[in-house]
């Protein structure tokens, strides 16, 4: 258990990750002295540490513990071979992961509702912790994303509920287990389970196992797994949870959906529990995989007795950063942004987009850059993936400082696949990809740029050339 004065100095290590800004933020707001290091800073978190008015430390060196904090929180980028880590050791500096320092500053005794699955972590949470505020709970959040209803990524809680994001990624290097075996979790929404993080899980048993272990941990008197039915690799791991069970999908659950109109400006449908309509919901969003996710914090809501005026909290529900967000629209071509990597995500967006009404050509623009995503595990999915597009543009994966570069992703391959230059192609400087849209597009078209990451300042450029 971790205990600290106040004020205390708290120092993080790999401050820049959405989670770790984000945890910065509700340590800062509870008035300890925050400081932080990293060495890849880009928006929006860079963006809202400087907010906040805290500082961030170029790169892991040694020094950067000289004023000796009273405790450090390492996140999962520090590998125990960086110059900081080993001075933290050495200076036996008290220190835990992320999920560890959450879990006893700042969850503590709370109902946690931990959103997990592979997709629509981040849209979900966001959508719950705004429906939570509405129905005037006060709670306290850690999104892995900025919830435009909030303006940042995080809320100290007032009352007894906190909303998190449950990630499956490992939690440090001295503590290679997911973060969301740490969140005290009482009340749970799975989306999805697939094959993800290549770099930490070897196959998919093996992330099996790891979402099996949160369903484990669900209390079986006043706990509540809420999942998704229409996700077949749940049902493999549903016999771990001896908690209440409750389903949802877009067709079929306990919870489901029907009458689907899918409008200029978001997502209308009929709310149905076990085959009887309850009311007809609106959501300011495209992309059928919006409706699961709207339908998974509705029905939480309600399992939960909370459903206070849910229909308003959704109509008023504004997104989040980098997740289908309009960045620009010069010379009336759109271009939007979005975080998809994994072929399922980057699949389903590209569709969402195809499905609007009235759309144009559609221009993805694409970055291989997590670490499944550079790599050559979903070599054919990415072809079907992308395929809908009118114009695809992808780049070289990215590669780290010093990285295997091994079974990357063959991008030009996946270039012929689409049916070579008239369809697709492949660039390793964006400016490229830049002056190619530039001589292309035209009012009405659509620019879909999708990066888990900074990609070399691409939206700025873009809008410019555009404009």
């Amino acid at each position: 258990m971790i205990q600290l004065q106040p004020g205390s100095h708290i120092h993080l290590m790999g401050i820049c990750g959405t989670a770790m800004a984000s945890l910065a933020g509700l340590l800062k707001e509870r008035g300890y002295h925050i400081t932080g290091s990293d060495q890849n800073v880009y928006p929006p978190m860079s963006t809202q540490l400087a907010e906040l008015g805290i500082d961030v430390m170029q790169g892991y060196q040694a020094q950067n513990l000289d004023s000796r904090p009273d405790f450090v929180v390492v996140g999962n980028v520090i590998s125990s071979h960086f110059p900081e880590a080993k001075a933290l050791r050495e200076l036996k500096i008290p220190y835990a992961s992320l999920p560890e320092t959450l879990r006893d500053l700042i969850i503590e005794d709370r109902h946690c509702f931990v959103v997990a699955g592979t997709h629509g972590k981040t849209t979900t949470t966001s959508m719950l912790a705004w429906a939570c505020q509405h129905a005037g709970l006060d709670p306290g959040f850690l999104i892995g994303g900025i919830a435009k209803n909030f303006a940042k990524s995080f809320q100290n809680p007032k009352g007894d509920y906190f909303v998190i994001e449950g990630d499956e990624y490992d939690s440090a290097y001295f503590a290679k287990c997911p973060k969301f075996l740490f969140y005290k979790p009482r009340s749970v929404i799975l989306s999805s389970v697939e094959f993800d993080h290549a770099d930490i899980y070897e196959n998919l048993e093996a992330v099996l196992e790891a979402f099996a272990g949160l369903l484990k941990i669900i209390p079986e008197t006043n706990g509540l797994l809420l999942y998704n039915k229409e996700d077949n690799n749940i049902s493999k791991i549903l016999h771990h949870c001896k908690s209440q069970k409750v389903s949802y999908g877009r067709d079929s659950g306990d919870w489901s959906t029907q009458s689907l109109v899918r409008g200029r400006t978001g997502l209308e449908f009929d709310i149905l529990y076990k085959g009887k309509k309850q009311e007809r919901l609106f959501v300011p969003m495209f992309g059928d995989y919006n409706i699961t996710n709207a339908l998974a914090v509705y029905a939480m809501m309600h399992e939960r007795g909370l459903d206070l005026d849910t229909p308003r909290a959704f109509q008023n529900f504004l997104g989040v950063k980098r997740r289908q967000e309009l960045i620009g629209e010069p010379s009336g071509i759109q271009i939007f942004e979005d975080f998809a990597h994994h072929p399922t995500a980057v699949q389903a967006t590209v569709e969402s987009f195809k499905k609007r009404e009235g759309q144009g050509r559609l221009f993805a623009i694409f970055e291989p850059r997590s670490n499944t995503s550079r790599r050559n595990f979903f070599q054919k999915e990415y072809v079907q993936a992308l395929i809908q597009a009118d114009r695809v543009l992808i780049s070289q994966p990215f590669v780290k400082e010093g990285s295997d570069t091994s079974g990357l992703l063959d991008v030009d391959k996946i270039v012929s696949d689409l049916g070579g230059p008239t369809k697709a192609m492949s660039f390793l400087e964006v400016e490229e990809a830049v002056s190619l849209v530039q001589r292309e597009a035209q009012k009405g078209d659509t620019v879909l740029i999708m990066s888990n990451g900074g990609f070399h300042g691409i939206y700025h450029k873009m809008i410019q050339a555009l404009s």
